[in-house]
């Protein structure tokens, strides 16, 4: 046992002084790139300011709204107007064939309808199609 002792010393100092591993290469200091500056920008015009134009079709429905609420013998509360091209649509509720009829006949009367669509549907006692009666006190 005590010839392997210093054998053992002898491979282990063998094996750790002989070779040495190389230094690690220094890195050198990397210095970032400079800057890029950028000439100021021309200020660009300022645009004025549009104002949106209107819709000829949202025009065109409110002409034709505006009408039916004038009209005392057309319940216009209770008709929604739509407009596309001077098409004309009418919706919601009559409480008769004539108020109806009236309503078509005023929407087509108004400047710039072409043509009208009327989608009215009649309702017997329609809430916007019945007059309120006041009990006379």
């Amino acid at each position: 046992m005590k010839q392997l002792l210093p054998l053992i010393a002898v491979i282990a100092l063998a094996a750790c002084g002989a070779d040495a591993p190389p230094p690690a290469p220094k890195a050198e200091p990397v210095t970032p790139p400079a800057p890029v500056v950028k000439a100021p920008e021309a200020p660009k015009p300022e645009a004025k300011a549009e104002e949106p134009k209107p819709d000829p079709n949202k025009e065109l429905a409110a002409k034709v709204k505006r009408a039916l609420m004038d009209d005392s013998k057309i319940q216009g509360a209770g008709i929604d107007v739509t407009a596309a091209s001077g098409t004309v649509t009418l919706w919601g509720t009559a409480a008769t064939a004539s108020e109806r009829n009236r309503a078509g006949a005023a929407a087509a009367k108004v400047d710039g309808v072409k043509t009208v669509d009327n989608k009215l549907a009649i309702v017997k006692g329609s809430y916007f199609g019945v007059r309120a009666r006041i009990p006379e006190s």
